[in-house]
């Protein structure tokens, strides 16, 4: 399966549009772009339990992040707040922009 492109990477400051924690922004951690997902700091927090690794360790239960679709996240711009992106040519460089106010992101 071929990887897919999008507009979201790692360190943009996002909005959740949908889910348990809608309403709520956070920084992406990681961006799965085989399965379209994203993994967004403080969000979608679910309780894993894990086995002990070592003999005379005991088990426990740990909160980690669990990851959302891509398409339940909207990119913030510091301007606007959470808007559609476009991407464009400046030079010869590709710059993600707001669709809003066409500031840089």
């Amino acid at each position: 399966m071929a990887e897919v492109k999008y507009k979201l990477k790692k360190g943009d400051q996002v909005k959740l549009i949908a889910g348990k924690d809608k309403g709520k922004t956070g920084t992406i951690l990681k961006v799965d772009r085989e399965n379209g997902r994203v993994i967004v700091d403080g969000l979608n927090i679910v309780k894993k339990t894990m086995k002990p690794r070592q003999q005379g360790e005991k088990g426990s239960i740990v909160e980690i992040e669990a990851p959302v679709h891509i398409s339940n996240v909207m990119i913030m711009c510091p301007k606007c707040g959470p808007v559609k992106v476009g991407v464009r040519k400046d030079g010869d460089n590709k710059v993600r922009f707001c669709k809003k106010c066409e500031g840089v992101l």
